[in-house]
């Protein structure tokens, strides 16, 4: 495998669209013919050569190119936008659309990355060592297609909106998850190992979700069904089960309603010493609240 690698040589003044940079769109091409790619800032057409420094080779194919993209890149969108093989690693911070539409290879993002990455992803691997931005995996606004297959894995935390119109393959999120995950599923597995806010599994018509952490407030289109035993990288654990959401339509199948999975970490056992002790303190403010004179007047 041949390797490729661009650095950024200056900061673009606005947002620098470079849809061009990933193996597909190096594969086969000289370094001269590389610095020539366009690329876009507003209205503007600018080259690869006039943004990064371009060294190393590519091979004929894009299965057999790596390319490293190193640099502050955090104003720079679509990279690794429809690569269908091959590697590309973002040696730091990028902007939106990161492995957007990717349908195969492997994407590394060595720092944090900003929304819609992974948007519509039909294959491949996304690995995100920081934390996403919002509508990680999601659907790109209007549309009802979001990810399809493939993986994602984010290190971090993630923002809003993951897993919007999720239709199909698996994020694996090791830290904590904003508001509106896997709202309007309808396929797909999302796992947080961390603690998610509010509106989990929204209007979710099928699909997996599995939260190993808390959840602020628990949809109440969610209907509790017992516990079991599930595997999650390669480790089972038992886990409270409910469906959902109960407010959407849900297909049949073998004269059945399907339903999406949310799976919850079932709660510890409460301390009943500690919790006895917690009563009886919040009993004694109670009363000694109820002797407090009030401001201004003077007890009898």
């Amino acid at each position: 495998m041949e390797t490729v690698t661009l650095t950024i040589k200056k900061t673009p003044t606005l947002m620098l669209e470079a849809e061009a940079i990933s193996p597909d769109g190096l594969a086969g091409k000289s370094l001269d013919q590389i610095k020539a790619l366009p690329v876009h800032m507003g209205r503007e057409q600018f080259t690869i050569g006039e943004y990064f420094d371009v060294t190393g080779a590519t091979s004929a194919t894009a299965g057999e190119t790596k390319v490293v993209v190193k640099g502050d890149l955090s104003r720079v969108k679509y990279l690794g936008t429809k690569m269908s093989a091959g590697e590309l690693v973002i040696e730091g911070n990028a902007d939106m659309y990161v492995g957007a539409w990717m349908s195969g290879g492997k994407l590394t993002a060595k720092g944090s990355v900003d929304g819609f990455a992974g948007t519509g992803m039909k294959g491949g691997e996304l690995l995100i060592e920081g934390n996403a931005g919002n509508y990680l995996g999601s659907a790109y606004r209007g549309d009802w297609r979001g990810m399809q297959a493939g993986l994602i894995r984010v290190k971090g935390n993630v923002g809003s909106d993951t897993g919007y119109f999720m239709n199909g393959g698996e994020i694996i999120i090791e830290g904590n998850a904003d508001v509106h995950v896997g709202t309007h599923a309808e396929g797909g597995k999302i796992v947080i190992k961390g603690n998610a806010k509010s509106r989990v599994g929204g209007q979710m018509v099928e699909g997996t979700i599995i939260l190993f952490g808390t959840v602020d407030v628990m949809m109440p289109g969610f209907k509790y069904i017992g516990d079991e035993e599930i595997e999650v990288d390669g480790q089972k654990t038992v886990m409270s089960a409910y469906i959902g959401d109960l407010g959407e339509r849900h297909r049949k199948r073998k004269g059945e309603s399907v339903y999406g999975k949310l799976y919850l970490a079932k709660a510890a056992p409460a301390d009943a010493g500690a919790s006895r002790d917690a009563r009886l303190a919040r009993a004694r403010e109670a009363k000694k609240a109820r002797f407090v004179p009030v401001e201004g007047t003077t007890s009898a």
